[in-house]
């Protein structure tokens, strides 16, 4: 049941994508390949994925290739043993392909039980770059694995009126079964709003005061559907076994979208977690101290190799744009 798979989850004994699966069965069926699209797209979508320094002494990652040996009992996929003393990275795009194939084993028993294609819409604004890649990469995993999509595409002009107008119409499409505003929104939007105007039925990013409220509670119910991109994170940490329970954990960054929600699900999967921002004093000594470091923060390169200790893993879920050499 959804509160079994929850605990399971915070035990770290069930990958997210599992754990949403299970917490979603019955009434919830519909949403559980929807919920776990997303989250497979945020897996891909992140840019160094994963960099665990197994020594140290080379802090510089290898091409290291991921060997899916048989699964265990809980789904987890093992990680191919780097060479002594070099860095192995975690490979997001392998283990989002490994969800999208359980995603489509999902999707198609349900369209064989029920008659009911998943729908999936996504509302965008704007023309952030990463923004516009992370909707461009769910539109193409929502294809892949069979689902029926809508977007809704608007210039940052858009008042709040036309998007609370959306959202409704998208609330009362018997088709869609998931709705994603792509966040952030322009100033001038009241993003809370809009968020709470999502259906909680259909709030596949988990970003409903609900669904925040019920992550972040000790006991009670457990959420519907947990954020995205921390879910991802915490599936690239189980799946490649990486024990959080009893680590030191260093967030940086402490948004809505990623820093705080990711703070409270690996807290709850019982690491010691501190939340580093702009105002934090001598922040390379707070990430020194870390096992486990999740960045963010939304700036590129701001994280120096000399700041990571042996043996450490480092999540990186920024996006960020670089100009590219000039003799490229």
């Amino acid at each position: 049941d959804k509160a079994t798979a929850w605990s399971a989850l915070r035990s770290g004994t069930l990958p997210a994508s599992s754990a949403l699966s299970q917490a979603s069965a019955g009434p919830f069926m519909k949403l559980s390949a929807v919920r776990r699209l997303a989250l497979a797209g945020s897996l891909s979508a992140s840019v160094a994925l994963g960099l665990q320094l197994q020594h140290g002494r080379d802090a510089r990652p290898f091409g290291a290739s991921v060997a899916f040996a048989q699964p265990r009992a809980a789904g987890v996929a093992m990680l191919a043993s780097p060479a002594e003393g070099r860095a192995r990275l975690i490979d997001g795009k392998a283990i989002a392909a490994a969800v999208r194939r359980d995603i489509k084993a999902s999707s198609d028993e349900l369209k064989a039980a029920h008659g009911t294609t998943p729908g999936l819409a996504v509302v965008l604004v704007g023309n952030r770059t990463d923004s516009a890649t992370y909707v461009r990469m769910k539109k193409k995993a929502a294809a892949e694995v069979g689902f029926y999509s809508v977007d809704r595409n608007f210039d940052e002009t858009v008042t709040q009126e036309q998007l609370l107008a959306t959202v409704e119409e998208l609330n009362a499409d018997p088709r869609i079964h998931g709705i994603l505003v792509q966040l952030p929104l322009p100033r001038h939007i009241d993003e809370a709003a809009v968020l709470e105007s999502i259906a909680v039925a259909k709030d596949v990013d988990g970003f409903s005061a609900e669904n925040i409220g019920r992550m972040c509670l000790r006991g009670g119910e457990p959420p519907l559907a947990l954020p995205c991109t921390p879910a991802g994170c915490v599936e690239l940490l189980q799946r490649s076994e990486i024990q959080v329970a009893g680590k030191e954990v260093v967030v940086l960054g402490r948004s809505n979208i990623v820093g705080m929600p990711v703070a409270h699900l690996l807290q709850s999967m019982d690491a010691t977690v501190t939340v580093c921002h702009s105002r934090t004093a001598d922040l390379p000594a707070q990430v020194r101290r870390a096992d486990i470091v999740v960045a963010a923060i939304g700036r590129a390169e701001l994280v120096k190799a000399d700041w990571i200790k042996p043996g450490a893993v480092v999540i990186d879920v920024g996006v960020n744009s670089k100009p590219a050499p000039e003799d490229k």
